[in-house]
């Protein structure tokens, strides 16, 4: 038997993401068959349901999505900053130098 080939990634929107959690969570097929129905990993689909239940409030571990987008966006911001202060630092030095 050959290797399998891996799958290339893919992404999905949020909205398509929450059509199958309420799929899975409407208890009409279970978590592998509508996995099996929409040709996704049941892993994936899991991720998906335990995200949404952060985003609901009814799980605690973990991070919501609008905490991790915020998360992002301040390590974002922060990087930059760091950068900016490090350019400053640069040309006190340089101008310092010139000053003698």
């Amino acid at each position: 038997m050959g290797k399998k080939k891996p799958r290339a990634r893919r992404s999905f929107t949020r909205e398509f993401k929450a059509e199958i959690v309420e799929l899975c969570q409407r208890g009409d097929r279970s978590i592998s068959q509508v996995a099996k129905d929409f040709d996704l990993t049941e892993t994936a689909v899991r991720q998906w349901i335990a995200q949404a239940e952060r985003d609901a409030g009814v799980r605690a571990d973990g991070l919501s999505t609008d905490e991790r987008d915020e998360l992002a966006r301040l390590r974002r911001e922060n990087r930059r900053l760091s950068e900016d202060v490090e350019i400053l630092k640069r040309a006190t030095a340089f101008f310092a130098k010139e000053i003698r």
